[in-house]
């Protein structure tokens, strides 16, 4: 999603991409949540990490240079009832131009192994798919010759 916002460098009206982070938070505004209440909900209890309503609104308008820090992270999890994780991943986005991917229900292997595809170039990643692939297939060959000998 992209935003007018004058251009700091020419000070032209041209759109400006928002970052995921700052859109998780305007998304949470534009859904009812007030800044006020995004700031009451954002502390993070046991560090004592508390974010300021000009803080929040900050993050969506004119984001810091860097990300906020891993403790205003959590107090910002907190804040918009999502996960920490799914914050995580939007900062990561945004300050590092890192896409994360969730892969729910698999293990710390799979994760490892998408991480490694996700920056090869197109030409790995074809013959890696191609070996995925006929290793799927000699899977269910083996599975096929198992069941036609049990009968």
């Amino acid at each position: 999603m992209t935003a007018t916002a004058p251009d700091r460098a020419t000070g032209t009206d041209e759109p400006s991409p928002r970052g995921a982070l700052s859109q998780l938070i305007q998304d949470a505004n534009d859904r009812g949540l007030s800044y006020a209440k995004m700031s009451e909900r954002a502390v993070h209890r046991e560090s004592g990490t508390k974010l300021s309503k000009p803080y929040l609104q900050r993050l969506v308008a004119n984001p810091p240079a860097n990300s906020p820090s891993p403790l205003q992270l959590k107090a910002l999890a907190i804040a918009l009832n999502v996960s920490e994780r799914r914050v995580k991943a939007a900062a990561a986005a945004q300050w590092l131009e890192y896409e994360a991917t969730e892969l729910a229900g698999y293990n710390d292997d799979v994760r490892i192994i998408v991480s490694h595809l996700a920056g090869m170039p197109e030409s790995e990643l074809r013959r890696w798919r191609r070996m995925i692939e006929l290793d799927e297939q000699a899977r269910r060959e083996i599975e096929q010759d198992r069941r036609e000998n049990e009968q």
